[in-house]
């Protein structure tokens, strides 16, 4: 028998979280779906949080922790089988799922492994969709491959790194980064020394001489990266390489490109130490340029960080995040949400990130909707990358961070767009969106049965079934 759950009296922290967002007794209801009164009673303690306002509470103020974590995560993750729309069945409602699990727990544990079974199907038929679309027939993935789904399991957060990070920022000067990370680095013997160069080499170093030779052409904040990057190879060398150990990659490259992936990452979190960072953008509301001013990082680095703000108990507002190309490929990518990105290869032609790379350093912003019914608030921003020299060309790209529409009110580049009204409809890859009323379809969705109607001319020539 199910012993009876605790009953959650935290009406204080309900009120300080109102207070502290701003928001009035009857905002705050709007936004859990309840009364006021319910509310106050609530504030005052006169009863309990259940189950359907801890869930509201967690969907709508993901920074925050109510009551028990890993109960409230169990009872996320079963709402989110129970009512994902991309599950073609009847959709329960919250209170049937709550009875659910309360009556049947076991029951209700198969049904959320079943579900991220089936999303693990479709991810990898993405995989396979990606690879038939290059024209790669080997089953083995390539090692940046490897080290990418890596990262994206691991959720994008190294938790021994990331807390070793935060421990050594605190010893840094935070008045002085580069000049903190500069005498760090001559603790161990390093001398790093400008240099002039062409652009094709950012930094150089030598191990004999330990002598870290960096491109005098850069930024402050790309300085301050390359800086970090060299100190943490030191600094958490026995972390790195028990992770590598633990990583289960078989080939020496893979291991080798995970290696540097970890010290880009212990970089980014040594430069914006966790609980900081976290704080500071909930503060901005996710303020890019606020955040990257405030913790003298680029556009990319700060956008990057905030998609790695997973620790368990502590998480930010769970993002998306990727970097495309000219050519409309996705070369940076991870989503602590449920919308996930075509393994290789481009985007949804619709996404605005493609037309940010082609304006850059101004913001774009979209409201989405992916096939399942999922609403995401988005921004892009178009970014140019010097090259330092007039005989090569520079580097553009575009990057693109967005959050489930829930999430709006926490994310300032969402003022400007209506929650609820008109979405632009989006997907992850042809071969795999259903959509079939899309002007811009490059391919037929895979395993569909083509319709051609020789008396009837549209923007797509077939239809499917």
């Amino acid at each position: 028998m199910t012993p009876p759950r605790r009953r959650l009296f935290e009406g204080f922290r309900l009120r300080e979280l109102r207070r502290r967002t701003g928001l009035s007794q009857a905002a705050m209801a709007g936004r859990l779906g309840i009364s006021v009164s319910y509310l106050s009673q609530i504030e005052n303690n006169d009863r309990p949080i259940t189950d359907i306002v801890l869930v509201a509470l967690s969907r709508e103020f993901p920074l925050e922790a109510f009551g028990d974590v890993d109960e409230s995560a169990s009872l996320l993750r079963t709402i989110d089988a129970a009512t994902d729309a991309g599950v073609p069945a009847e959709r329960m409602g919250e209170a049937d799922v709550r009875r659910g699990i309360e009556q049947q727990p076991l029951l209700a544990k198969r049904m959320v492994a079943l579900h991220e079974a089936w999303r693990r199907s479709q991810e990898q038929l993405r995989v396979l969709d990606d690879r038939y679309d290059s024209g790669s027939t080997d089953a083995a993935p390539l090692p940046w491959e490897e080290v990418r789904d890596w990262f994206q399991a691991e959720g994008n957060y190294i938790d021994a790194i990331d807390r070793s990070a935060e421990t050594l920022a605190a010893d840094l000067d935070p008045h002085r980064p580069n000049r903190g990370l500069e005498d760090r680095l001559r603790w161990h013997g390093v001398q790093v020394v400008a240099e002039d160069g062409d652009g094709s080499e950012l930094s150089r170093f030598d191990p004999r001489a330990r002598r870290l030779a960096v491109n005098s052409a850069l930024p402050p904040e790309s300085r301050a990266f390359l800086l970090a990057h060299r100190l943490v190879r030191y600094e958490f060398e026995n972390e790195m390489r028990q992770v590598v150990e633990d990583s289960g990659l078989a080939s020496p490259a893979s291991r080798e490109l995970l290696s540097i992936g970890l010290a880009n990452y212990a970089a980014g979190a040594l430069l914006m130490p966790y609980g900081a960072f976290r704080d500071t953008a909930r503060e901005v509301r996710h303020d890019i340029d606020r955040l990257r001013q405030r913790f003298g990082a680029s556009f990319e680095q700060a956008c990057h960080r905030l998609s790695t703000l997973q620790r368990p108990g502590a998480q930010g507002l769970p993002f998306f995040f990727c970097r495309v190309d000219m050519a409309g490929n996705v070369t940076k990518r991870h989503s602590a949400t449920r919308l996930q990105f075509a393994a290789l290869g481009g985007a949804c032609p619709l996404w605005m990130v493609h037309e940010a790379v082609a304006i850059p350093d101004r913001i774009l912003v979209q409201h989405a909707e992916m096939p399942d019914g999922t609403r995401y608030v988005s921004m892009a921003k178009g970014l140019v990358k010097p090259s330092g020299s007039y005989a090569r060309p520079p580097r553009r790209y575009a990057v693109a961070l967005g959050c489930e529409e829930l999430h709006a009110a926490d994310f300032v580049y969402a003022d400007d767009l209506r929650p609820g009204g008109a979405a632009t409809p989006i997907g992850t890859s042809c071969r795999i969106c259903p959509r079939p009323d899309c002007d811009q379809r490059a391919f037929p969705p895979a395993a569909s049965a083509i319709a051609i109607d020789p008396d009837r001319r549209s923007v797509v020539p077939y239809g499917f079934r």
